[in-house]
């Protein structure tokens, strides 16, 4: 089915149809060929964002979200790296296994909500994207935003959830995407977090970027830990797993980090003091917009399930704070916005908010590379 776009004269038109979910990756081997990024146009993320609004029109309008300056009088002559940190909800789990008991089916219906997800990642305009639970990254993702400029990186779960689903489009996973004009790539690795030495079936995703504006090295992850209550342990032990591969990656700390993720965990949990005491010197960008700078926000997700409501703060943006400053942070969305219904939602298409932050490098000639 091909949602109706206006009049489809749209030069985008095409481009926006042949994403829409039509079952497995498996069966989507004609439409990756037609959108084989290398043969494709580039696209003016104007026109892409003008094609999401004419599909969302009887949406109702985006929220409002304002930066929170946080810059320290850090002067810096290059413009900040965006980061863009979001668990966008798989598209299997939130039609077949999450049970949002407040929001109607409707709202999940992947044409729209796709665009939902395409509308608020263009309205921020991310240097680097760290997306969880993707389930529609080379139907989807990876055609588009390569069209945007992004090099693109997938990782999927080894047993993903998405795949117990009837009519899934194949495994869930992590993604990153960074700006080809903004940075080059010099290594990436894919790792399968363990924990108590076993493979997991939880993964992550880092790269290590060279700025083009600054010459400087640093490095990107994007996570997603194991879920639910009961699991903390197992969460700590692939923390610890990962912050061992990154010390490896960054040669302990001497590459700035930046570690996005879904940590699936509370600020009061042991793998959230596993990275604000390791010796990687890390700190949770999003503390900052707390009055003392000490306090994570309130919530990161917010959902009812058929066992009650779960507002929990999970979500985390940490980077090496010897190495970078964070001049801005979005502000989240307050509770009268997301509503009695909770998330998702009309308004927005995940359980999770989207986290973004501007970084700039610390100008100490000292720690450059």
């Amino acid at each position: 089915p091909v949602c109706s776009m206006g009049n489809s004269t749209s030069r985008l038109y095409s481009v926006l149809a042949k994403t829409l979910s039509s079952g497995a990756v498996s069966q989507h081997q004609d439409c990756l060929e037609q959108l084989d990024p290398a043969r494709l146009d580039p696209i003016d993320p104007k026109d892409l964002l003008e094609e999401c609004q004419i599909v969302l029109q009887k949406r109702p309008p985006r929220f409002q979200r304002n930066f929170v300056n946080l810059k320290k009088n850090t002067a810096s002559n290059h413009r900040p790296i965006r980061v863009m940190q979001w668990n966008i909800l798989a598209q299997a789990l939130g039609e077949g296994k999450d049970n949002f008991v407040q929001c109607p089916m409707e709202a999940l219906k992947w044409e729209e909500r796709k665009c939902l997800i395409l509308e608020e990642i263009l309205a921020y305009k991310p240097d680097i994207l760290c997306l969880q639970e993707v389930d529609h990254y080379f139907d989807t993702f990876e055609p588009l935003l390569s069209r945007l400029g992004y090099q693109c990186t997938f990782f999927p779960k080894p047993w993903s959830p998405c795949l117990d689903v009837e009519r899934n489009n194949g495994p869930d996973g992590c993604a990153l995407f960074f700006l080809k004009d903004r940075f080059e790539l010099i290594n990436s690795a894919n790792i399968r977090l363990t924990a108590m030495k076993l493979k997991t079936n939880q993964v992550a995703i880092a790269q290590t970027l060279k700025c083009h504006d600054t010459g400087r090295l640093f490095c990107i992850a994007v996570t997603h830990l194991k879920a639910r209550t009961g699991w903390e342990r197992f969460r700590s032990a692939q923390g610890c797993d990962l912050l061992q591969n990154l010390k490896n990656i960054t040669q302990g700390a001497k590459i700035p980090l930046i570690v996005c993720g879904d940590f699936n965990a509370e600020p009061t949990e042991e793998v959230y003091r596993e990275f604000s005491n390791s010796s990687l010197n890390l700190n949770s960008a999003y503390k900052l917009l707390s009055p003392d700078g000490q306090s994570e926000p309130p919530y990161t997700t917010w959902k009812i399930r058929p066992s009650g409501e779960c507002r929990h703060t999970l979500d985390y943006i940490w980077y090496s704070q010897h190495a970078l400053n964070v001049n801005s942070a979005l502000g989240l969305l307050t509770e009268e916005q997301i509503g009695p219904n909770r998330l998702p939602s009309f308004n927005y298409p995940s359980d999770h908010l989207s986290l973004v932050c501007d970084f700039s490098f610390n100008q100490d000639p000292d720690r450059l590379l």
